[in-house]
């Protein structure tokens, strides 16, 4: 039965290693099955979606083969694919390239959750290590990338049948730039991915533009683009808001000429509010300046508005400008692009200053030349990053007269990227001064910088100091003090350097002296060793470390010197007890030093190499 025993339970002497492998499951099966349910989740999405508007519709064209055909192609086109109608009147097939960008949110997120999953980062430190990164985003993209071909292939003899050019592009593209956000974040967010796309640069390039902090400046102009590319979508759906509210009974006769139905409606509803973000693109690039295409020829922009041709209409259609020569109505728009630069110089300012800390004066990360450098290059992310989304935003409907609608997405790029370097440089250095300059300010009583707490340096009775970090000893800052040595980093500009004051000696010796407050109290039970140093000069262990703690770092302890003797604490004087003498035994009376002493040597006197008996 022993035998048995060991045979069927598992050692324990196996490692570690080997047992989290056990309980792992294979990382690249785990991030293929990511991948393709993240697929799936997307494409039920839209099937559900489209199969309810279908059975609601009072007069369906199709039966569930064709519903399923065009939620299988509308998925696609949630990617950028361009699909292709080839049944028109003209005979000729017209492309459909016009995503509406809310569509494109719910496959982004779906793949940005799988492989931030796939990577099965532990929370617990001494957890398993998470699957590399290279495994799980190649499963990732993979498995969707399997489920995005299939679906290509179902919808390929249907009304809406994809373009085989675009979605060799856009499909992996989409679906690699998810996947690695992912991936990316699972792993904790490290800088090493993003600072080594900087290797392609040269040297003296890198140097001039990023500096010895690459990581810092970048972190700052991505954060300031960032925020200036919000503001410009913010400001861009308010102008949408206000112009569908000036032409609502336009918006509104639109809406209800559309379809007479409610399913009709409902659907037409869904179809505005998913491009509800192409239109906040569209009026921010009317805002930069470039305007946009409302079909080929036609421009619309602040100064001029072309007649535009015949559109079908849509609410969100009515919310363009009319045409004609601008006036200053339409060139007010022109705040947006304004308040979005300023917003991106605030972020920078408050990324080259550091925080003052409790006593200390604010310290720039930066002079002003970097922080310049740093405008410039948040203006070049910012002008990237509006390229790329009004880039999206559009697309033809068309071969004719709808072949071009959207923002000219190269010039809204380059005018953004101008709108921000103009306006965010000079706020940049007018906050970063201005920070300096309140992070100087003395507090009330010509004390310490604001934020200070003159109160806590002085020490409490009864709690130990603390010396915060950078602060120096008792006896180095004597001796700078008294050499006339000075403290780097503590200049007028956070560069230079001045003396350090000389209160800092006091607290940091009051400081001192109350960590060596707590010393024992008088021993009760004194022997000849510590009786002869009771009443003399004090302890020589407490002078000894005394002076080695003020002694300067590197120099040796000087001599311990005998510190005066403390003064006794008056005690009452305690009352006699009675003497109760034995009835049994007399009390013997006590002989005088010199009467009859033995001539051997004492046995309570200590001898040399012994210790006393202290057993009595």
């Amino acid at each position: 039965m022993a035998c048995v025993i060991r045979m069927t339970v598992r050692p324990s002497s196996s490692s570690p290693a080997l047992s989290r492998l056990r309980d792992r499951s294979p990382g690249l099966a785990a991030s293929l099955l990511a991948g393709a349910l993240a697929a799936g989740l997307g494409l039920g999405a839209a099937a559900v979606l489209v199969m309810v508007l279908w059975v609601s519709s009072p007069y369906p064209d199709s039966g569930p083969t064709g519903a399923l055909h065009v939620a299988a192609a509308l998925w696609l086109l949630a990617h950028g694919v361009e699909l292709i109608r080839p049944g028109t009147l003209s005979g000729a097939p017209m492309p459909v390239g016009l995503t509406p960008l809310l569509l494109l949110a719910l496959p982004v997120w779906l793949l940005y959750r799988a492989a931030r999953d796939a990577t099965d980062a532990p929370a617990e430190p001494d957890g398993p290590p998470p699957v590399p990164a290279r495994t799980a985003w190649t499963g990732v993209v993979l498995g969707y990338l399997g489920v995005g071909v299939a679906a290509a292939l179902y919808c390929s003899g249907g009304e809406l049948r994809p373009h085989w050019g675009w979605l060799t592009v856009c499909l992996p593209a989409v679906v690699a730039s998810a996947a690695g956000a992912g991936v990316w974040s699972g792993h904790g967010c490290p800088p090493e991915p993003l600072l080594s796309v900087l290797a392609v640069l040269p040297g003296r390039v890198r140097r001039l533009v990023f500096g010895m902090d690459e990581q810092a400046r970048l972190g700052a102009a991505a954060r300031a683009a960032g925020a200036a590319t919000a503001v410009l979508l913010g400001g861009g759906a308010l102008l949408v808001g206000v112009s569908l509210v000036w032409h609502g009974a336009v918006a509104r006769a639109s809406f209800l000429q559309l379809s007479e139905s409610w399913t009709g409606r409902f659907a037409v509803l869904l179809l505005g509010i998913a491009l509800i973000p192409n239109a906040a693109l569209w009026a921010a690039s009317y805002a930069l300046g470039p305007g946009f295409d409302l079909g080929a020829g036609h421009l619309v922009s602040p100064f001029a508005s072309d007649p535009a041709p015949l559109l079908p209409a849509f609410p969100l259609l009515a919310a363009v400008p009319e045409p004609g020569a601008g006036t200053p109505q339409h060139w007010v728009v022109g705040l947006v692009p304004a308040v979005a630069g300023m917003t991106a110089g605030w972020f920078v300012a408050r990324a080259a200053v550091r925080p003052p800390g409790p006593g200390e004066p604010a310290r720039a990360r930066w002079p002003v030349g970097p922080t310049a450098g740093v405008v410039l290059l948040t203006a070049v992310v910012c002008a990237a990053a509006v390229a790329l989304l009004t880039a999206l935003a559009g697309g033809p409907l068309g071969v004719a007269a709808l072949s071009r609608l959207g923002p000219l997405w190269l010039r809204a790029g380059g005018a953004a990227g101008l709108w921000t370097a103009v306006f965010a440089l000079p706020v940049a250095l007018l906050a970063r001064a201005w920070r300096m300059l309140c992070g100087r300010r003395p507090g009330p009583g010509g004390g310490p910088a604001q934020g200070a707490e003159t109160e806590s340096t002085a020490p409490q009775a009864g709690a130990v100091a603390v010396v915060p970090r950078g602060t120096a000893t008792p006896g180095a800052a004597t001796e700078a003090t008294d050499r006339g040595a000075e403290a780097p980093g503590t200049g007028r500009w956070g560069r230079g350097r001045r003396k350090a004051p000389a209160r800092t000696e006091t607290a940091a010796e009051a400081a001192e002296e109350d960590l060596y407050d707590f010393l024992p109290a008088e021993d009760p039970f004194r022997t000849p060793f510590t009786a002869s140093r009771a009443g003399g000069t004090g302890d020589w262990h407490e002078d000894m470390g005394r002076a080695s703690h003020r002694a300067a770092p590197g120099q040796a302890a000087p001599d311990p010197a005998p510190t005066p003797p403390a003064e006794p604490l008056p005690t009452p004087p305690a009352e006699p007890l009675p003497a109760v003498p034995s009835p049994a035994e007399p009390v013997p009376a006590e002989p005088s030093p010199a009467e009859h002493r033995p001539a051997g040597p004492d046995p309570q006197e200590p001898r040399p190499g012994h210790l006393p008996d202290s057993s009595g």
